[in-house]
């Protein structure tokens, strides 16, 4: 494919991480306005943050912090640090841990598994204490491996000191933070992200619900956590997906379960009834070909660093235009990775958006030949452009 046609077709296929707010504002309704403190509602295949309203407010997270207790041990389980049928010796410390209960008993021995089940359906305190002590030698160990994973994420209004989010001065975090690590979950972990959905569990002779109410509301809802104290309200993180779209909601600080699972369905029906969301190209794809100087190959290969996809009101694509551009005068060697061009979104003459294209292979260096006669011919190309 030339760089032309390339950039006809590109007019319908580019993302758009715009507010919506810049589009035909008469074509749908306002945002609903939720009863809670703050709240976001994310696109998780783009990132577009759709709603949102005190999403950068520091608050307090209650057990919401354990999707990243959760997230951290799923991490070290990919890694091959902790296998799932390890078994966990349950410490005085973890048993006797307040709040929300998994019921381990102290001295016994419970699998990774069965503590990851308990901390993400049961909200288990007491497993998230003795899984991080099991994963970091103690829970203050555990919490810096904690904040080191919140920078890691670029969630920039976090900060963790417990494993559990039992109240804390120093323990926060917003509703953008918890819709990007509730996105990083459902996209690095599917396997263990399944355990989200999973409406009860049985431990120690008690059966318990995951408290996420959505769960036998809304059939398309698939997790993810809530959370409760008295300083944070009924706090909740959700995902669903409609129609092969994923949307995250998160509401911080309602006053009741029911209030919490009722402000986060309005959100949810607002995503799915005015937007939509398409993936075209995937990270890696061939998009088009640029000319090298010098180089082993007179070519190479140009795709996007990213994958290619669209969040936005619906019906809005029509009005959506693009172009690229590659960097004058590519010379190799050139690195696999490398910054070759640019694509431009346009709405109205104005540029919304920019993606870098990079090179999808690397080219070398040519002969002595080719770079003598490339030098020359680069002579008088500047001579007459």
């Amino acid at each position: 494919m030339n760089i032309t046609t390339f950039a006809k077709r590109l007019c319908l296929l580019v993302p758009l991480l715009l507010s919506p707010a810049a589009f035909a504002a008469e074509m749908m309704p306002s945002p609903p306005q939720l009863a809670a403190k703050a709240y976001v509602l994310m696109d998780a295949s783009s990132g577009n943050v759709l709603v949102e309203n005190n999403g950068d407010q520091r608050l307090p997270p209650a057990s919401l912090t354990k999707l990243m207790t959760a997230y951290i041990a799923t991490l070290e389980i990919r890694r091959g640090q902790i296998g799932e049928n390890d078994p966990v010796t349950v410490s005085e410390n973890a048993w006797r841990t307040g709040g929300s209960r998994m019921f381990i008993k102290v001295g016994s021995q419970v699998t990774v598994s069965d503590l990851l089940h308990g901390i993400i359906i049961q909200s288990g305190n007491d497993a998230s204490v003795a899984l991080s002590e099991h994963i970091a030698g103690s829970e203050d160990a555990f919490a810096d491996l904690m904040n080191k994973t919140v920078a890691d994420l670029g969630m920039t209004n976090s900060h963790f000191m417990n494993p559990t989010g039992l109240p804390n001065p120093e323990h926060y975090s917003s509703a953008h933070d918890m819709a990007v690590l509730a996105r990083a979950i459902i996209h690095e972990d599917p396997a263990h992200y399944a355990i989200y959905s999973q409406k009860e569990f049985f431990w120690n002779g008690i059966k318990q619900p995951n408290r996420n109410l959505l769960l036998w509301r809304d059939k398309t809802v698939d997790g993810l956590k809530t959370g409760h104290t008295e300083e944070a309200g009924y706090c909740m993180v959700s995902s669903a997906v409609r129609d092969g779209m994923r949307l995250i909601a998160v509401v911080f600080g309602t006053n009741s379960e029911v209030a919490r699972a009722a402000e986060t369905q309005k959100l949810l029906t607002y995503g799915f009834r005015f937007f939509e969301t398409q993936t075209f190209y995937q990270k890696g794809t061939e998009l088009a070909q640029a000319p090298v100087w010098k180089g082993a190959t007179s070519q190479v290969k140009a795709g996007l660093a990213e994958d290619l996809t669209m969040t936005l009101p619906k019906g809005q694509l029509k009005k959506l235009a693009a172009s690229m551009t590659m960097n004058p005068q590519l010379v190799a060697p050139i690195a696999k990775g490398d910054v070759i061009g640019k694509v431009e979104v346009k709405l109205d003459d104005k540029v919304v958006h920019s993606a870098d294209l990079i090179a999808l292979d690397g080219v070398e260096e040519g002969g002595i030949f080719r770079r003598m006669w490339d030098s020359i011919r680069l002579f008088f190309y500047g001579l007459f452009n």
